[in-house]
């Protein structure tokens, strides 16, 4: 089991022309972060400090300055409402069972929002529909807070790498490949459509039959603010 951590460490990324990946030249680690199925389960309803934040600008190539279209899912503004926007998934189509117990939500800088469409537009082509790409962006939420984190050295569970912390050893693909957003989140949708009946299961339950974590009722602490980043990129 890996200790809590109450600091953020410096970041590096290494960039492709598919992928930035945080890795442990120091990534940027949040107190309480998910490292695949060993993590603690620890809400998280603030942002990274200062530090952290210029770390991930660096490693990203992102600025923060100016407001963003996409500003919207970092603030939480309609949580719990249904989506006005003509062909945009209904609340009912998002959590249709309702939420499990207290709800975290965090603040998104680019680098998560753009792996949050990765997962989004992954659901879509694998057809796990609009449920399918909540119950991935929730996963990712906990597993690395939708960071592609690379080899973190000591601080890794394993082998554990990616947006799902995903590990080769258990046959999830090279670190290349799990390290890539649009394989990885394919390859979690793929385990998923495997799972019988997944779609009348609570969120939580989905989700830890195909990640099969320590912890496994952590997921459903996400499924609020993942509705919302769907409802918002779909």
């Amino acid at each position: 089991m890996k200790a809590d951590f109450t600091r953020w460490l410096p970041a590096i990324a290494k960039t492709t022309n598919r992928r930035t990946v945080l890795t442990i030249s120091g990534v940027a680690v949040l107190g309480g972060l998910a490292f695949g199925p060993t993590a603690v389960a620890a809400p998280v309803t603030t942002g990274p400090h200062a530090g952290a934040v210029a770390a991930i600008d660096l490693a990203t190539g992102k600025t923060r300055e100016g407001a963003t279209a996409e500003s919207a899912l970092t603030t939480g503004a309609g949580a719990g409402t249904s989506t006005p926007s003509t062909g945009k998934p209904s609340r009912d189509e998002l959590i249709p069972h309702g939420v499990e117990g207290a709800q975290s939500r965090i603040p998104l800088d680019d680098a998560q929002v753009a792996n949050a469409r990765a997962i989004v537009e992954a659901a879509k082509e694998s057809g796990v529909g609009e449920r399918g790409a909540v119950i991935g962006v929730a996963t990712s939420l906990q597993e690395s807070k939708l960071y592609n984190l690379g080899h973190l050295g000591a601080y890794n569970d394993h082998d554990s790498q990616g947006l799902f912390q995903q590990r080769p050893s258990s046959g999830w693909g090279s670190p290349d490949q799990i390290t890539d957003p649009e394989y990885a989140s394919k390859a979690f949708f793929g385990a998923l459509k495997n799972v019988g009946g997944w779609r009348e299961l609570p969120l939580t339950a989905a989700a830890q039959t195909v990640q099969v974590s320590a912890y496994p009722y952590a997921y459903a602490q996400w499924e609020e603010q993942a509705a919302d980043i769907v409802a918002q990129l779909w």
